[in-house]
Protein backbone atom coordinates (compact mmCIF):
# COMPACT_ATOMS: atom_id res chain seq x y z
CA UNK A 1 0.00 0.00 0.00
CA UNK A 2 1.28 3.30 -0.83
CA UNK A 3 2.96 5.85 1.41
CA UNK A 4 0.38 8.41 0.09
CA UNK A 5 -2.79 7.07 1.53
CA UNK A 6 -4.91 10.09 1.96
CA UNK A 7 -7.78 10.25 4.75
CA UNK A 8 -10.03 12.96 3.40
CA UNK A 9 -11.19 16.07 5.24
CA UNK A 10 -15.03 15.96 4.73
CA UNK A 11 -16.89 17.24 7.96
CA UNK A 12 -19.79 16.73 6.11
CA UNK A 13 -19.45 12.94 5.66
CA UNK A 14 -19.70 12.14 9.27
CA UNK A 15 -22.93 13.53 11.23
CA UNK A 16 -22.10 15.22 14.52
CA UNK A 17 -24.40 15.57 17.21
CA UNK A 18 -26.02 18.59 17.59
CA UNK A 19 -25.45 20.62 21.23
CA UNK A 20 -22.80 22.86 21.91
CA UNK A 21 -21.91 24.85 25.24
CA UNK A 22 -20.97 22.17 27.14
CA UNK A 23 -19.47 22.53 30.65
CA UNK A 24 -16.34 23.65 32.00
CA UNK A 25 -15.08 20.07 32.30
CA UNK A 26 -15.97 19.46 28.43
CA UNK A 27 -13.33 22.40 27.33
CA UNK A 28 -10.85 21.22 30.11
CA UNK A 29 -11.19 18.19 28.08
CA UNK A 30 -10.30 19.89 25.00
CA UNK A 31 -6.88 20.97 26.61
CA UNK A 32 -5.99 17.41 26.03
CA UNK A 33 -4.85 18.16 29.88
CA UNK A 34 -2.76 14.32 30.15
CA UNK A 35 -0.73 15.55 27.19
CA UNK A 36 -0.43 19.36 28.67
CA UNK A 37 0.91 17.71 31.51
CA UNK A 38 3.67 16.09 30.15
CA UNK A 39 4.22 19.48 28.07
CA UNK A 40 4.68 21.74 31.13
CA UNK A 41 6.58 18.90 32.50
CA UNK A 42 9.87 18.60 29.88
CA UNK A 43 9.10 22.86 29.59
CA UNK A 44 9.71 23.06 33.67
CA UNK A 45 13.10 20.75 32.71
CA UNK A 46 14.28 23.40 30.21
CA UNK A 47 13.51 26.24 32.40
CA UNK A 48 15.39 24.69 35.51
CA UNK A 49 18.77 23.63 33.70
CA UNK A 50 18.87 27.13 31.66
CA UNK A 51 21.55 29.12 32.28
CA UNK A 52 21.34 32.34 34.73
CA UNK A 53 18.11 33.38 37.11
CA UNK A 54 14.60 33.51 36.61
CA UNK A 55 12.04 34.99 38.57
CA UNK A 56 9.72 32.42 39.97
CA UNK A 57 6.67 34.81 39.01
CA UNK A 58 8.52 35.21 35.28
CA UNK A 59 8.76 30.90 35.56
CA UNK A 60 5.18 30.74 36.51
CA UNK A 61 4.02 32.83 33.50
CA UNK A 62 5.88 30.84 30.98
CA UNK A 63 4.90 27.86 32.12
CA UNK A 64 1.28 28.99 32.27
CA UNK A 65 1.44 30.29 28.78
CA UNK A 66 3.26 26.94 27.77
CA UNK A 67 0.15 24.83 28.97
CA UNK A 68 -2.31 27.43 27.82
CA UNK A 69 -0.16 27.15 24.00
CA UNK A 70 -0.39 23.18 24.33
CA UNK A 71 -4.06 23.54 25.70
CA UNK A 72 -4.62 25.64 22.28
CA UNK A 73 -3.14 22.66 20.06
CA UNK A 74 -5.19 20.09 21.48
CA UNK A 75 -8.54 22.22 20.99
CA UNK A 76 -7.80 22.90 17.30
CA UNK A 77 -6.76 19.36 17.29
CA UNK A 78 -9.91 18.37 17.98
CA UNK A 79 -12.21 20.99 16.05
CA UNK A 80 -10.10 19.53 12.71
CA UNK A 81 -9.86 15.77 13.31
CA UNK A 82 -13.70 15.67 14.75
CA UNK A 83 -14.78 13.75 11.71
CA UNK A 84 -12.19 10.44 12.57
CA UNK A 85 -12.49 11.14 16.42
CA UNK A 86 -16.27 10.48 15.66
CA UNK A 87 -15.32 7.05 14.32
CA UNK A 88 -12.53 6.45 16.43
CA UNK A 89 -12.69 4.15 19.53
CA UNK A 90 -10.28 5.80 21.58
CA UNK A 91 -11.68 9.47 20.44
CA UNK A 92 -15.24 9.02 20.32
CA UNK A 93 -15.87 9.87 23.29
CA UNK A 94 -14.39 13.56 23.22
CA UNK A 95 -16.46 16.68 23.41
CA UNK A 96 -17.24 17.41 19.76
CA UNK A 97 -17.93 13.64 19.05
CA UNK A 98 -20.34 13.43 22.08
CA UNK A 99 -21.82 16.67 20.63
CA UNK A 100 -21.06 18.43 23.66
CA UNK A 101 -19.12 21.23 21.81
CA UNK A 102 -19.46 21.56 18.85
CA UNK A 103 -16.82 21.75 16.12
CA UNK A 104 -16.95 26.07 16.00
CA UNK A 105 -17.04 26.55 19.66
CA UNK A 106 -13.73 24.17 19.84
CA UNK A 107 -11.94 26.24 16.67
CA UNK A 108 -12.85 29.71 18.39
CA UNK A 109 -11.86 28.17 22.36
CA UNK A 110 -8.52 27.16 20.52
CA UNK A 111 -7.64 30.49 18.49
CA UNK A 112 -8.12 32.64 21.22
CA UNK A 113 -6.29 30.63 23.74
CA UNK A 114 -3.20 30.68 21.13
CA UNK A 115 -3.54 34.24 20.70
CA UNK A 116 -3.64 34.66 24.88
CA UNK A 117 -0.72 32.47 25.79
CA UNK A 118 1.57 33.84 22.98
CA UNK A 119 0.92 37.55 23.34
CA UNK A 120 1.00 37.11 27.09
CA UNK A 121 4.61 35.14 26.56
CA UNK A 122 5.92 37.80 24.73
CA UNK A 123 5.17 40.89 26.69
CA UNK A 124 5.32 39.57 30.24
CA UNK A 125 8.61 37.11 29.30
CA UNK A 126 10.31 37.41 25.72
CA UNK A 127 9.53 37.21 22.33
CA UNK A 128 12.09 34.80 22.05
CA UNK A 129 10.22 32.63 23.94
CA UNK A 130 6.96 33.33 22.04
CA UNK A 131 8.18 33.05 19.10
CA UNK A 132 8.69 29.55 19.63
CA UNK A 133 5.34 29.08 21.16
CA UNK A 134 3.49 30.38 18.51
CA UNK A 135 5.44 28.03 16.00
CA UNK A 136 5.09 24.95 18.40
CA UNK A 137 1.36 25.82 17.99
CA UNK A 138 1.13 26.42 13.96
CA UNK A 139 3.63 23.01 14.00
CA UNK A 140 0.92 20.67 15.48
CA UNK A 141 -2.06 22.23 13.85
CA UNK A 142 -0.94 23.08 10.08
CA UNK A 143 1.71 20.92 9.60
CA UNK A 144 1.19 17.60 11.77
CA UNK A 145 -2.51 17.67 11.79
CA UNK A 146 -3.85 19.79 8.66
CA UNK A 147 -0.98 18.31 6.62
CA UNK A 148 1.17 15.41 7.69
CA UNK A 149 -1.33 12.94 9.80
CA UNK A 150 -3.73 12.18 6.73
CA UNK A 151 -1.02 11.96 3.93
CA UNK A 152 1.76 9.83 4.88
CA UNK A 153 3.18 7.04 7.36
CA UNK A 154 6.15 9.52 8.27
CA UNK A 155 3.36 11.73 10.01
CA UNK A 156 4.96 10.59 13.60
CA UNK A 157 8.20 11.27 12.76
CA UNK A 158 8.22 14.67 11.63
CA UNK A 159 5.30 15.96 13.50
CA UNK A 160 6.51 14.66 16.18
CA UNK A 161 8.70 17.67 16.57
CA UNK A 162 5.76 19.45 18.09
CA UNK A 163 6.16 17.70 21.34
CA UNK A 164 9.72 18.50 21.51
CA UNK A 165 9.71 21.90 21.41
CA UNK A 166 8.91 22.88 25.26
CA UNK A 167 11.83 22.45 26.87
CA UNK A 168 13.43 24.88 24.28
CA UNK A 169 10.36 26.97 25.22
CA UNK A 170 11.50 26.61 28.60
CA UNK A 171 15.20 27.19 27.73
CA UNK A 172 14.26 30.53 25.75
CA UNK A 173 11.84 32.02 28.84
CA UNK A 174 15.31 31.97 30.68
CA UNK A 175 17.78 32.96 28.28
CA UNK A 176 16.32 34.32 25.54
CA UNK A 177 17.67 32.69 23.09
CA UNK A 178 18.53 28.74 22.17
CA UNK A 179 21.73 26.55 21.94
CA UNK A 180 22.85 23.38 21.45
CA UNK A 181 21.69 21.92 25.33
CA UNK A 182 17.58 22.57 24.92
CA UNK A 183 17.91 21.20 20.91
CA UNK A 184 19.19 17.66 22.74
CA UNK A 185 16.80 17.60 24.74
CA UNK A 186 14.62 18.58 21.51
CA UNK A 187 16.64 15.82 20.33
CA UNK A 188 15.54 13.29 23.09
CA UNK A 189 11.69 13.89 22.46
CA UNK A 190 12.27 13.99 18.66
CA UNK A 191 13.77 10.47 18.59
CA UNK A 192 11.55 9.04 21.88
CA UNK A 193 7.85 9.75 19.84
CA UNK A 194 7.81 7.24 17.15
CA UNK A 195 8.70 3.95 18.58
CA UNK A 196 5.95 5.72 21.39
CA UNK A 197 3.23 6.17 18.94
CA UNK A 198 3.96 3.28 16.93
CA UNK A 199 4.05 0.99 20.08
CA UNK A 200 0.04 2.50 20.08
CA UNK A 201 -0.61 1.98 16.40
CA UNK A 202 -0.01 -1.48 16.43
CA UNK A 203 -2.48 -2.51 19.02
CA UNK A 204 -4.67 0.62 17.48
CA UNK A 205 -4.10 -0.07 13.85
CA UNK A 206 -7.95 -0.98 12.93
CA UNK A 207 -8.85 2.07 14.11
CA UNK A 208 -6.45 4.33 11.63
CA UNK A 209 -6.87 1.88 8.77
CA UNK A 210 -10.95 2.74 9.41
CA UNK A 211 -10.54 5.90 8.99
CA UNK A 212 -8.17 6.38 6.29
CA UNK A 213 -4.75 7.48 8.50
CA UNK A 214 -1.60 6.11 7.30
CA UNK A 215 -0.10 5.38 10.42
CA UNK A 216 2.91 2.62 9.25
CA UNK A 217 0.99 -0.63 10.61
CA UNK A 218 -1.87 0.66 8.22
CA UNK A 219 0.18 1.44 5.39
CA UNK A 220 3.83 -0.66 5.34
CA UNK A 221 2.50 -3.60 8.04
CA UNK A 222 2.78 -4.50 11.62
CA UNK A 223 6.31 -6.29 10.79
CA UNK A 224 7.79 -3.29 9.34
CA UNK A 225 6.35 -1.58 12.66
CA UNK A 226 8.34 -3.59 14.54
CA UNK A 227 11.40 -3.31 13.07
CA UNK A 228 11.18 0.42 12.42
CA UNK A 229 10.28 0.07 16.47
CA UNK A 230 13.29 -1.53 17.55
CA UNK A 231 15.90 0.86 14.83
CA UNK A 232 14.07 3.89 16.63
CA UNK A 233 14.81 3.11 20.18
CA UNK A 234 18.56 1.71 19.40
CA UNK A 235 18.79 4.91 18.41
CA UNK A 236 17.06 6.87 21.01
CA UNK A 237 19.25 5.03 23.80
CA UNK A 238 22.24 6.60 22.76
CA UNK A 239 20.53 10.10 22.32
CA UNK A 240 19.80 10.00 25.91
CA UNK A 241 23.33 10.32 26.91
CA UNK A 242 24.18 13.06 25.04
CA UNK A 243 23.45 15.41 27.93
CA UNK A 244 26.24 13.76 29.65
CA UNK A 245 28.42 13.71 27.34
CA UNK A 246 28.12 17.63 26.68
CA UNK A 247 28.21 18.48 30.53
CA UNK A 248 24.89 19.60 31.30
CA UNK A 249 23.90 16.35 33.37
CA UNK A 250 25.80 14.43 35.85
CA UNK A 251 26.59 10.86 37.08
CA UNK A 252 23.32 10.37 38.27
CA UNK A 253 21.99 10.98 35.28
CA UNK A 254 24.26 8.96 33.28
CA UNK A 255 24.15 6.02 34.99
CA UNK A 256 20.25 5.54 35.74
CA UNK A 257 19.47 6.85 31.60
CA UNK A 258 21.64 4.07 30.82
CA UNK A 259 19.99 1.81 32.81
CA UNK A 260 16.74 2.74 31.87
CA UNK A 261 17.54 2.87 27.86
CA UNK A 262 18.66 -0.73 28.33
CA UNK A 263 15.14 -1.53 29.82
CA UNK A 264 13.69 0.33 26.88
CA UNK A 265 15.37 -1.68 24.21
CA UNK A 266 14.18 -4.88 26.14
CA UNK A 267 10.52 -3.97 25.89
CA UNK A 268 11.08 -2.90 21.89
CA UNK A 269 12.99 -6.05 21.63
CA UNK A 270 9.93 -7.89 22.99
CA UNK A 271 7.72 -5.92 20.13
CA UNK A 272 10.24 -7.25 17.56
CA UNK A 273 10.44 -10.60 18.22
CA UNK A 274 6.72 -10.59 18.90
CA UNK A 275 4.12 -12.13 16.13
CA UNK A 276 0.62 -10.68 14.76
CA UNK A 277 -2.50 -10.95 17.33
CA UNK A 278 -2.37 -10.75 21.53
CA UNK A 279 1.62 -11.32 21.94
CA UNK A 280 1.98 -8.46 19.60
CA UNK A 281 -0.72 -6.38 21.15
CA UNK A 282 0.65 -7.21 25.19
CA UNK A 283 4.10 -6.44 23.80
CA UNK A 284 3.43 -2.96 22.07
CA UNK A 285 0.99 -2.13 25.45
CA UNK A 286 4.03 -2.80 27.74
CA UNK A 287 6.45 -0.57 25.57
CA UNK A 288 3.58 1.98 25.15
CA UNK A 289 3.03 2.04 29.08
CA UNK A 290 7.03 1.74 30.10
CA UNK A 291 7.75 4.44 27.59
CA UNK A 292 5.88 6.91 29.05
CA UNK A 293 7.81 6.22 32.60
CA UNK A 294 10.78 6.40 30.99
CA UNK A 295 10.66 9.80 28.99
CA UNK A 296 9.53 11.08 32.59
CA UNK A 297 12.42 9.55 34.66
CA UNK A 298 15.25 10.62 32.39
CA UNK A 299 13.39 14.76 32.36
CA UNK A 300 13.34 14.27 35.94
CA UNK A 301 16.80 12.67 36.46
CA UNK A 302 18.07 16.16 34.81
CA UNK A 303 15.31 18.34 37.40
CA UNK A 304 16.52 15.85 40.28
CA UNK A 305 20.37 16.82 39.76
CA UNK A 306 19.69 20.89 39.67
CA UNK A 307 17.60 20.88 42.71
CA UNK A 308 20.26 18.37 44.33
CA UNK A 309 23.45 20.56 43.01
CA UNK A 310 25.18 17.71 41.64
CA UNK A 311 27.87 18.51 39.43
CA UNK A 312 27.82 17.60 35.79
CA UNK A 313 30.61 16.14 34.04
CA UNK A 314 33.50 18.28 33.44
CA UNK A 315 35.73 15.60 31.33
CA UNK A 316 33.58 14.91 28.25
CA UNK A 317 33.07 18.40 26.73
CA UNK A 318 37.10 18.42 26.47
CA UNK A 319 36.34 15.49 24.31
CA UNK A 320 34.61 17.21 22.27
CA UNK A 321 36.36 20.02 21.69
Amino acid sequence: MSDRVIASKEFGATALPEGGMGSARDFFELLKPRVMSLVIFTALVGLAVAPGGIHPVIAFTALLCIAVGAGASGALNMWYDADIDAKMARTAGRPIPRGRVTPREAAGFGAILSVFSVMTMGVLVNWAAASLLAFTIFFYLVVYTMWLKRRTAQNIVIGGAAGAFPPMIGWAAVTGSVSIEPMVLFLIIFMWTPPHFWALALYRSGDYEKVGVPMLPVVAGEAETRRQILIYSALLVPVTLLPALLGFAGPLYAGVTAALGAGFLWFAFGVWRSRAGAAQDKAAKRLFGYSILYLFLIFSLLLAEQVLGIAAFDAFPLLLS
